[in-house]
């Protein structure tokens, strides 16, 4: 009996961690999708425990920065409404490309009011944009390229986790055209902006938000829709290693061409918003509460990366709890990089990324 118990304790503990603690609601359907969710559920175990161990670093700077333009995709909720309010503080300017602006405009004015900011001090503009769909995507950049003459600092935010299988209406895998293509497309179509707004001494920055479990991810050629073997986690980590090759390739760029624009990309830390809504952790949200960083304790790194000057000359770095730390072995490969950048740019149409010709 004793040894019954020493035996089935501790199984049933990690069974039962292992059920709560998914990355999605679904199931794994085969060995492969079960050793991804290990994987996933050890990589946010690590984050968490990293995030712990360096709570003391997760700290940043504010100051003033009038004059500055800040664009921020997924700027009206969790994290993003947190970066917000820290750019807000720095006196930056924000535009902010949202699906329903009315609606963003509502929470946001509240969630400052609230904050003790004057509105009367800000300013924000809302414009409509639906990162997942490549023809919104154009629309916005149009737009803003219309109404602003430089952007300083964007920040590629929105993003999905866990999301069942859906093709967009492009043909792409919905992890894939949220957190990848259409941050890609806006970059490229957002370049000449921001290399308007960049000086040798001051340089334009492009911010990729992405999460410790691109360390797990893998580029799969073959099936970028994740068609084969679909599994919500794989899809995730896929699309969060795509950001961080492209932020590393980008910066590769810019400092070979000469560009007073720099890129990096981060993990915000293992956070409690909405982002994990397809995840079982939302059957126990207390737990979220009690182990996860807060939003406002997310923005941080996100905010480190956009403005301190300990950056000015670190592009092509992955920062994470406000200091920059390793990422995916295929982080330092230019080739595997500049692999997924060609691909990408077949993928959208693009033939002249950074407008040379």
């Amino acid at each position: 009996m004793g040894l019954l118990l020493a035996i089935g304790l501790p199984v049933a503990l990690l069974l039962a961690i292992f059920f709560f603690m998914k990355s999605s609601k679904e199931m794994p359907k085969n060995w492969s999708q079960f050793v991804c969710e290990v994987r996933m559920q050890i990589c946010g175990f690590q984050g968490l425990l990293d995030d712990f161990i360096r709570r003391s670093r997760n700290r940043v700077e504010l100051y003033k920065q009038p004059g500055k333009i800040a664009l921020i995709t997924g700027g009206n909720r969790g994290i993003g409404l947190r970066i917000v309010k820290k750019l807000v503080e720095c006196e930056i300017e924000i535009i902010l490309g949202v699906r329903n602006p009315i609606d963003s405009r509502k929470a946001v004015e509240k969630y400052l009011e609230h904050a003790g900011i004057q509105l009367a001090s800000c300013k924000l503009h809302y414009e409509q944009l639906d990162i997942g769909n490549m023809k919104s995507v154009r629309e916005f950049a149009t737009k803003i390229s219309a109404k602003f003459e430089k952007i300083h600092l964007l920040i590629n935010n929105a993003g999905v986790m866990s999301v069942p299988f859906k093709l967009t209406d492009d043909g792409f895998e919905s992890h894939m055209a949220i957190n990848y293509y259409g941050h890609f497309l806006l970059t490229h179509l957002l370049l000449p902006l921001l290399k308007a707004a960049g000086t040798p001494d001051c340089k334009a920055r492009v911010v990729n938000v992405s999460s410790c479990v691109h360390k797990i991810g893998e580029i799969d050629y073959n099936d970028l829709n994740k068609l084969k073997n679909y599994y919500p986690a794989d899809a995730y980590n896929q699309s969060k290693l795509a950001q961080v090759l492209f932020a590393k390739h980008l910066n590769l760029v810019f400092e070979e061409d000469g560009w007073p624009v720099l890129a990096n990309s981060l993990h915000p830390g293992v956070v409690n918003t909405d982002l994990f809504e397809h995840s079982s952790t939302n059957y126990i949200p207390w737990v979220r509460a009690l182990l996860f960083k807060s939003p406002e304790e997310g923005s941080r790194t996100v905010v480190y990366a956009a403005i301190s000057p300990k950056l000015e000359s670190r592009g092509g770095c992955y920062v994470s709890n406000c200091r920059e730390a390793a990422a995916h072995r295929h982080w330092k490969n230019s080739v595997q990089c500049e692999k997924l950048f060609n691909v990408t740019c077949d993928k959208l149409g693009i033939t002249d990324f950074f407008h040379k010709h």
